[in-house]
């Protein structure tokens, strides 16, 4: 007897050939046969007029802490995301000594704006090796995990206070090396660098202090494991991507690895270089380099309060550091202080387009009810101000307490952003999940692909969207035997409706350990979610307790 047959679907099997009607049958966690199963089974799921798809895979995610504490690293399953990968952008939760976990929940805070009580009340702290760390998280898994090792954690490892002042010595550079072969070993799938975020302190994070010799002998590792490169670019540039992508070329091709870099954005603003860029790393893989670009596929809502430091704000120094540096309190009185509150106007005043476009999205008191949903323009409007001084004056109202929503920034054209997911270099990726849980909902990429792109737009086929997100990332994270509904392959499957997939809609959950709130995106679409051949979730009956997650490495 089988243990699942998924009976009378609509196979997209990842490999981009069309699909095809049939039932999968699965045994023991593996596929074992795609086509006509006449067996009796444990279970069956009726998939008739749905599509049965390998599970998504996500290749860029912050899940790292929240897996402590949920190990189905919610909202991702409801997405049909069968496999995350954490550790990226430099920072993973080991090899971690003691004396430099507050260093790290500081770096987490400031770049993916990951709240400390989170971490004092969620996480607790018994590992320090790679090794540790892959077994704690390896309890009551319900999501495949394959884990980067961050750059910046094996330089305060080895380095020290040091590793956020200088370049490394030969004997450090190769005490990492070692290090880094220990966490291959161990379970990770690859390498993570950053070369833009900054940490608590507003300095640059640790691996942004590496030379050129200490990253190549890294690459020189990953060699040896066959692992991949991932790297924070400077995505706001165009030059010095372009810079960026000619050194992960030559990395790629001196020492035989994929490279993936993230995010990369496309806009009215940026289309001449987003072509530009595609265009040099077709000239790179032409010379036989594996460079893929990271694409996300939504545009990005970013809800925001001032009692939280906002990137949004990142380009406004005064403005950050008000928030950033200091208590509530004390940026109410800096906001109500006559001086300091004409200084943060005129910083702000060139991205007055920006502020009139903001939605407030949520205030506490009875009286300000009546401008939620409208943006400051209007509400500026009523009020004989402008959209500036009308968030600080509502942010005082509602003692810090006012949201304001920042909605569909990033791409704002759907044909640029199209052409470039139909680029055969792109990968989809970067939806950060995990991380910004108090800005935006970071979920969401799949549904829109299929949705949006697939669906009402009809700039990608079927088959070509789905082969995105299972089989590409799986070959080039080499993710093993997933990605792909083939015989022998494991059962990781999602079963959604091409008719109603999407995005979602965002809403709060508080559900972040010490009493906090998160945003996330309720799932249009999927249906069934199969992980190691077990039911993981489905909308019936929601979330399963079938612990079949593995660590992948």
């Amino acid at each position: 007897m089988l243990d699942l047959v998924i009976k009378n679907g609509k196979v997209v099997d990842g490999s981009g050939l069309p699909s095809f009607i049939a039932d999968v049958g699965v045994k023991d966690g593996v596929i074992v046969k795609v086509g006509r199963v006449n067996e009796e089974a444990a279970r069956t799921v009726d998939a008739t007029g749905k599509v049965v798809a390998p599970g998504f895979i996500d290749p860029h995610t912050h899940f790292d802490a929240q897996l402590l504490w949920d190990g189905a690293a919610k909202p991702a399953i409801e997405h049909g995301v069968t496999t995350i990968v954490p550790g990226n952008c430099s920072l993973s939760l080991a090899p971690l000594k003691a004396e430099h976990r507050m260093k790290l929940v500081g770096m987490f805070n400031q770049i993916e704006e990951m709240p400390h009580k989170a971490f004092a009340e969620g996480v607790e702290w018994n590992w320090e090796t790679f090794d540790e760390f892959v077994a704690r998280i390896g309890k009551d898994l319900d999501i495949n995990v394959a884990p980067l090792v961050g750059h910046s954690v094996l330089r305060l490892w080895v380095m020290g206070d040091e590793s956020m002042k200088r370049t490394a010595t030969h004997d450090e550079t190769q005490a990492m090396c070692a290090l880094l072969n220990q966490c291959l070993e161990a379970g990770a799938i690859g390498l993570s660098t950053s070369f833009v975020d900054m940490d608590e302190r507003l300095q640059p994070v640790p691996s942004r202090y590496a030379n050129t010799e200490e990253l190549d002998a890294l690459c020189g590792v990953l060699s040896e494991h066959n692992k991949i490169l991932q790297v924070v670019h400077e995505f706001y540039d165009t030059d010095l991507t372009l810079a960026r992508i000619d050194q992960l070329a030559d990395i790629s091709l001196s020492h035989g690895i994929n490279t993936t870099l993230s995010p990369l954005f496309v806009n009215h603003d940026n289309a001449e270089g987003a072509q530009q860029i595609m265009r040099r790393v077709s000239e790179h893989t032409a010379r036989g380099a594996r460079v893929w670009p990271q694409v996300q596929t939504r545009p990005i809502d970013i809800s925001f309060n001032f009692s939280v430091p906002s990137l949004l704000f990142i380009r406004l120094p005064k403005w950050y550091a008000l928030m950033r540096f200091n208590t509530p309190e004390q940026i109410i009185a800096g906001l109500q202080d006559a001086d300091t509150r004409a200084t943060l106007v005129a910083e702000a005043q060139g991205m007055m387009p920006l502020w009139n476009g903001l939605i407030l999205r949520q205030v506490q008191s009875e009286a300000n009810q009546t401008y939620v949903g409208k943006t400051l323009e209007t509400i500026a409007a009523e009020r004989g101000t402008d959209a500036l001084n009308v968030m600080i004056d509502i942010s005082l109202e509602e003692d810090l307490e006012a949201h304001f929503l920042s909605a569909d920034m990033g791409h704002n054209d759907d044909k640029l952003v199209g052409d470039l997911l139909n680029h055969p270099n792109v990968m989809i990726g970067a939806s950060d999940g995990g991380a910004h849980i108090l800005s935006f909902a970071t979920y969401g990429d799949t549904g829109y692909l299929l949705g949006h792109f697939v669906r009402d737009t009809a700039y990608l086929g079927l088959e070509a969207a789905v082969k995105k997100i299972t089989s590409d990332p799986a070959t080039l994270w080499g993710l093993g035997n997933r990605g792909m509904l083939r015989e022998g392959f494991i059962a990781d499957v999602t079963v959604f409706d091409e008719a109603t997939i999407d995005r979602g809609v965002e809403h709060f959950v508080q559900d972040v350990p010490g009493d906090g709130y998160r945003y996330v995106r309720d799932a249009h679409g999927v249906e069934t979610v199969v992980i190691g051949g077990a039911v993981a979730y489905d909308t019936v009956n929601g979330y399963h307790d079938a612990h079949r997650g593995q660590i992948i490495g």
